[in-house]
C-alpha cells in the first residue's frame, strides 16, 4: 500500500504535466514567431524519453509482476495483450476527436496573423461562434486525450517517482503546443487574453482528475495482476502517445533530422537517469 506522501507526489506530477497547457497559451501571446527548430527537438525528446521508458522499464515490471504471479508463459501472454490493449485504448479515444477539433493538428503562434486576417473577412458574430466553438472543442479534446496521460504519469510515479518524474517532464513538453491550440481562436473570439489563458490551463486538469479517477477505481482493486495489466496498459498507452502524436508533430514542426536527433536525446537522458538510479 502506498504511502500519501507517495500519492500526494504522483498526484503533483500529473498536475504539473497537465497545467503545461498554460505555457502554451503564454507563449501564444507573448512571443511572436514559433521557434520550430526548439520545439522539434523538444517533441522527438518526448517521444524518445517515452518509447525508452514503455519498452525498457514499464513493459518489463509489468511482465515481471505478472510471471510472478501468473507463471512465466501465462504472464507474459497477458502482459503482451494488456500492452496492445492500452495502445486500441488510446487509440479509440483518438477517433472519437473530431479531426478538425484534433489537438495533435499542427498550430504556430503565426496562426494569430493569419486568424486576425480571416476575421476582417467575416461577420463579426459568426466569426466568434465559430472561434469560441473551435477553442472549446479544442479544449474538450486535449482533455479526453489528457485522461489517460494523466493515469499513465500517476501509476508511473507510484511505482518509481523518478520514472513519474521523467514521464511528467515529457508529458508537459507536448502539451505546450496544445495549449497554443486552445488558446489562439478563444483568444480571437473573446478578445481576452484572461479567458483563452484560463480555459487552455483549466483543460489540463484532465490530466490530475484522470489519475484521480484511476486511483479511486483502482487503489480498491490493486493487486499484483491488476497492478501489471494498468502498468502494461500505460506502456502501450505511451508507445501509442508517442508515435501517433509526439514524433509527426515534431517532424511537422521542423526538419525530419531535428525530431530524430531529439528522440536520440531523450533515449540518452532517459537511459543515463535509470542507470543512476540502479
Amino acid at each position: 500500500m502506498h504511502n500519501y506522501e507517495t500519492i500526494l507526489f504522483a498526484f503533483g506530477l500529473t498536475l504539473f504535466a497537465g497545467l503545461a497547457t498554460g505555457i502554451g497559451s503564454v507563449l501564444a501571446f507573448f512571443t511572436k514567431k514559433t521557434n520550430t527548430s526548439i520545439l522539434s527537438v523538444a517533441l522527438g525528446f518526448s517521444a524518445g524519453v517515452m518509447l525508452y521508458v514503455s519498452f525498457v522499464e514499464i513493459f518489463v515490471k509489468a511482465k515481471l509482476e505478472l510471471q510472478s504471479v501468473l507463471g512465466e508463459v501465462q504472464g507474459t501472454w497477458v502482459t503482451v495483450l494488456a500492452f496492445f490493449g492500452g495502445i486500441f485504448f488510446i487509440a479509440i479515444i483518438d477517433r472519437l476527436v473530431p479531426s478538425e477539433e484534433n489537438p495533435h493538428e499542427i498550430h504556430k503562434i503565426e496562426e494569430i496573423d493569419s486568424l486576425e486576417k480571416r476575421i476582417n473577412r467575416e461577420a463579426s458574430e459568426q466569426k466568434d461562434k465559430k472561434l469560441l466553438r473551435m477553442g472549446v472543442f479544442t479544449a474538450l479534446a486535449i482533455g479526453i486525450h489528457n485522461f489517460p496521460e494523466g493515469l499513465a504519469t500517476f501509476t508511473a510515479a507510484l511505482t518509481d517517482p523518478n520514472l513519474g518524474i521523467a514521464i511528467a517532464v515529457a508529458i508537459a513538453i507536448h502539451n505546450i503546443p496544445e495549449g497554443i491550440a486552445v488558446a489562439i481562436p478563444i483568444y480571437y473570439a473573446t478578445e481576452s487574453r484572461g479567458k483563452a489563458f484560463t480555459l487552455s490551463f483549466l483543460s489540463g486538469l484532465a490530466e490530475p482528475i484522470g489519475a484521480l479517477i484511476g486511483y479511486l477505481i483502482l487503489m480498491p482493486i490493486l493487486t499484483p495482476t491488476v497492478f501489471g495489466v494498468v502498468f502494461a496498459g500505460v506502456a502501450g498507452i505511451m508507445v501509442f502517445i508517442s508515435l501517433d502524436e509526439l514524433l509527426p508533430t515534431a517532424q511537422e514542426y521542423g526538419e525530419h533530422h531535428l525530431s530524430i536527433y531529439g528522440l536520440i536525446i531523450g533515449m540518452v537522458v532517459m537511459a543515463v537517469s535509470l542507470l543512476l538510479f540502479l
